[in-house]
């Protein structure tokens, strides 16, 4: 399956049009020294990234030298780190992209308080330097949640896996870091249909179909405009441009 731009797009859109509570500080200083510390540890790749201000803060330790990346800290112009998803397996991109827009669905069903107790986790496969397959583990903590319950900093950690068995998927998790619990898909994925109504849902499924507005409109009893309203709702609420990507991001997302 090829990268999906409308995932990638709702994921953006997503964390980067919160409202973000001008006068509170996201004590990014503070941060920046505890992840830079970190990395001298683990020797890892941690992306700290800063919704309000879109840009993101990269420390790469010794195992930066996969991904290109050079061994001092550096700073990019955007909350996404692309120059890290472009060595990235498409198909797992995809699923890591999907993974992260349910974590941020699961945790605005709980107190802001608790979001930094949980995080993801995934195994990715990607390219090296030398061109050779390789598996990452990967994990997104948020660490920063404005009084409104914006997310303001998240921080993405890159490390090598010790899992080299070769396998689709990325086995992707909601885990709570405080009690070890894996979450339950079901618990997220109930969250990432609440995206669309059930009737928007409908409709979807018989687009995927091949469905034409008139046909769903006599199979569901309803007027060819109340489909045609539907199917822009579905439109707008996926950040896509046209119903065929709406029918490849809601199969993504396990919403069809």
């Amino acid at each position: 399956m090829p990268q999906n731009p409308s995932i990638e797009s709702q994921l953006m859109t997503t964390f980067l049009e919160q409202k973000f509570e001008v006068e509170e500080s996201n004590d990014i200083e503070m941060y920046k020294q505890f992840v830079a510390n970190y990395v001298k540890i683990e020797q890892c790749v941690a992306v700290l990234s800063d919704y309000r201000s879109d840009c993101s803060y990269i420390y790469a330790g010794s195992f930066g030298a996969v991904f290109g990346l050079p061994i001092e800290n550096s700073v990019i112009d955007s909350a996404f780190e692309e120059c890290i998803f472009t060595k990235i397996n498409a198909d797992d991109l995809l699923e890591r992209h999907v993974l992260e827009l349910s974590f941020y669905q699961f945790l605005k069903e709980i107190p802001k308080e608790e979001y930094s107790n949980y995080s993801t986790f995934s195994r990715l496969r990607m390219k090296d330097y030398n061109e050779k397959n390789i598996y990452i583990n990967h994990r997104t903590i948020y660490l920063k949640t404005f009084n409104n319950g914006s997310i303001s900093l998240a921080l993405c950690l890159y490390l090598p896996s010790t899992d080299l068995q070769s396998r689709s998927g990325i086995d992707g998790k909601i885990i709570n870091i405080k009690t070890g619990e894996v979450i339950a898909s079901e618990r997220y994925k109930n969250n990432t249909e609440s995206i669309l109504s059930k009737r928007e849902i409908e409709v979807l499924n018989s687009v995927a179909k091949g469905n034409k507005s008139e046909q769903i409109a006599a199979e569901m009893y309803i007027s060819v405009y109340t489909v045609r309203r539907h199917r822009q709702n579905i439109i707008e609420k996926l950040k896509v441009t046209n119903t065929a990507e709406a029918v490849q991001t809601a199969f993504a997302m396990g919403i069809i």
